[in-house]
């Protein structure tokens, strides 16, 4: 899953950045998510990452280059809101943070291989195994509703979505290890 969303660069720059975002925002989270321990105030770094990208790119010069672009944006903008929340106690120091920002860039373009090729096994699972799996990471799932829906045990759902996720881990692994071979 190569598809360039950079290839045919639209006329309007509002609708190139909204499709590279888009395409890069689960990548950029992730990494947000990585460097901020708390689930609120990654919504809030990703808010003015979001609105320093879309401010900044007509400064962009290279598409190709928007997920290392918007990293460094996301390391400023963690970094701001660690000064503005300096007295919490879970603040991570300037240096890893840095540290981060750079491994998460360089590690973006596995990231999107390994989701891709995650969509394209969960495709493959029998649609039983696929729906269940889907309802039970949906948010705001419970799992014993799932079970109760389901006519099963908490346990014995547990240990069935177990199996699944075995399963899409050999198949993410075994199509990565393919795409390397041909590569």
């Amino acid at each position: 899953m190569e598809a360039d969303d950079t290839a045919a660069a639209p006329h309007d720059p509002n609708e190139g950045f909204l499709r590279l975002w888009t395409h890069h925002e689960p990548e950029l989270r992730a990494f947000v998510r990585a460097c901020v321990p708390q689930a609120a105030e990654v919504d809030e770094v990703m808010q003015e990452v979001s609105l320093v990208a879309w401010r900044k790119f007509s400064t962009l010069t290279e598409p190709a280059q928007f997920p290392r672009w918007a990293c460094l944006i996301a390391r400023y903008e963690i970094l701001m809101a660690r000064r503005r929340h300096a007295r919490d106690r879970l603040v991570l120091d300037e240096d890893i943070v840095a540290k981060l920002a750079e491994e998460g860039a360089e590690e973006m373009p596995l990231r999107h291989q390994q989701l891709a090729a995650l969509d394209a096994c969960i495709g493959k699972l029998p649609r039983e195994r696929r729906d269940l799996a889907l309802a039970a990471y949906a948010p705001e799932t419970s799992m014993k509703a799932l079970a109760a829906q389901l006519g099963r045990t908490e346990g014995s759902l547990y240990q069935l979505l177990a199996r699944i996720r075995q399963e899409l881990l050999r198949c993410v692994e075994r199509t990565l290890a393919q795409e390397a071979h041909l590569s």
